[in-house]
């Protein structure tokens, strides 16, 4: 196991929802990432097609404490995968399943959470290495699809809705098999000040303690 396969794991258990600070400046992203820190965010992305993303993501290292892992969301390449690192960013997070992205970004030893829409792509990515399963895009695959896939595949590897998820439907996904959520416009969009995505953050991080505990039928 790579040291930032147990990084992602500790961060994962302490909190299983992913920041995805997409559109954010370097400017901003200092402040609005301490903010998510102190409501005990730990997963942090900035996807590639935000400005200047690199930045943010060197900036992000720079600011956060150790047992935050940061890296880019919408990564497609390998080439991505190695300006990621090179920017100090430790998790790469994906739309989709490519196997090269996955066993480029597992060679680098980082945490890899690629996307997937089917159960021919979550096996695949699964076997590659994935240390989670972005279930993407959300609002396609109801809680009822979600939780037939989830009867087949590894009780251990997580799987985490993205796309739509807002505080209103995570208890739903949640009885249906999610063991974390990844969570954009909902939580942050492009322009807000850091005091506004803590709030929106505190909300998120209060459902999920309370919907955690709930039995998985």
């Amino acid at each position: 196991m790579s040291n930032y396969t147990s990084r992602f794991t500790a961060a994962f258990s302490a909190l299983p929802l992913v920041a995805i600070l997409r559109g954010i400046h370097p400017s901003e992203v200092e402040a609005v990432a301490a903010a998510l820190y102190a409501e005990g965010f730990r997963l942090i992305e900035v996807p590639l097609n935000s400005p200047q993303a690199l930045d943010s993501i060197k900036l992000l290292r720079r600011c956060l404490p150790d047992d935050a892992l940061v890296g880019a969301g919408t990564v497609l390449t390998t080439n991505a995968v190695v300006q990621v690192q090179d920017a100090g960013g430790t998790l790469i997070v994906m739309p989709h399943a490519d196997l090269v992205v996955i066993a480029a970004s597992k060679q680098a030893g980082m945490a890899c959470v690629p996307g997937v829409t089917t159960l021919t792509e979550a096996f695949s990515a699964y076997f590659s290495g994935a240390d989670a399963l972005k279930l993407f895009p959300a609002e396609l695959i109801p809680p009822v699809a979600l939780k037939a896939m989830r009867a087949v595949l590894p009780p251990a590897l997580p799987v985490m809705p993205v796309g739509g998820i807002t505080t209103s439907n995570m208890a739903e996904y949640r009885q249906a098999g999610a063991q974390g959520f990844g969570l954009g416009s909902a939580l942050f969009s492009s322009g807000m000040v850091a005091t506004d995505v803590a709030k929106r953050g505190r909300l998120f991080a209060d459902k999920w303690q309370q919907i955690s505990n709930t039995e998985i039928s």
